[in-house]
């Protein structure tokens, strides 16, 4: 019990800015664990984003609620997967190579590729989340699941990547990479089942909410297939990127299944 509190500690220390024991180190072989309880940072992701719309959606309306849910989000985790989002859209979207796009991904300094990117991205979330909310204003509990079932499935998407695809980095250079060296079977039954969890308990209420899983693994497929044929597998920076257009994909699926099922 006491090892793995300290692979879960050193899940939260690498993936929020949540402050952890002192003891708690980036060692490599516990951040090979750590994979198990990603999709289970979503769930806590997910809760404190919640907690931030809950309360504010008191005195302010629901769409600065959102908003300012977004940032909470963003700020918990300090924005670690929109810095992939944003270098993989200045990566592929300026390279040519495989050289060029990991040259690009690596630079620090964000491109008109990623602004860009990261302005539709925001755009998309605000509104979807907003429209997807209102399906629910009658019951508090489904906004929640909503919540928490969007951060821990499209976390689930993104670290899947490492159980089929290889790493494409041949040097050590991303800290991404003590992530992508091994896993066990108790790292994919740990992702799946934090990962899905909270999906199948929103669906309890409505079935039909399960399906939201299908265009969720299809987008996940689809953008592996993408990096692997232009970086011969993925790098940190994709996987961030896959949380990130998966979670858009969740919402974007939940408003479809409502409207036309």
């Amino acid at each position: 019990m006491k090892k793995e509190l300290h692979i879960f500690f050193t899940c939260l220390m690498f993936y929020t800015r949540i402050p952890c024991p002192k003891n708690i180190t980036h060692h490599p072989d516990y951040l090979n664990k750590a994979t198990r309880y990603f999709p289970f940072i979503g769930w806590i992701v997910g809760s404190i984003s919640f907690l931030a719309f809950y309360l504010f959606s008191f005195f302010l309306s629901t769409e600065i609620a959102v908003i300012l849910a977004i940032i909470a989000s963003i700020l918990t985790t300090g924005a670690f997967h929109e810095d992939g989002f944003a270098d993989v859209c200045d990566g592929f979207g300026g390279g040519w190579t495989k050289e060029k796009i990991l040259m690009i991904m690596k630079d620090s300094a964000i491109g008109a590729y990623g602004a860009i990117g990261l302005v539709l991205l925001f755009l998309l979330k605000f509104k979807l989340l907003s429209e997807s909310i209102l399906l629910f204003t009658n019951n508090i509990l489904l906004v929640f699941l909503l919540f928490v079932s969007v951060h821990s499935l499209s976390r689930l998407a993104a670290i899947s990547i490492i159980f089929t695809h290889e790493y494409s980095r041949d040097d050590a250079s991303s800290k991404s990479k003590p992530i992508a060296k091994q896993y066990s079977w108790k790292e994919v039954f740990g992702s799946f089942f934090f990962g899905l969890i909270p999906l199948l308990v929103f669906s309890y209420f409505n079935l039909k909410f399960l399906l939201a899983i299908i265009p969720v693994f299809i987008t996940r497929y689809f953008l592996a297939r993408y990096f692997q044929k232009w970086i011969d597998g993925y790098t940190g920076d994709c996987l961030g990127a896959t949380q990130q257009v998966c979670e858009v994909v969740f919402y974007l699926s939940i408003l479809f299944l409502w409207k036309f099922i």
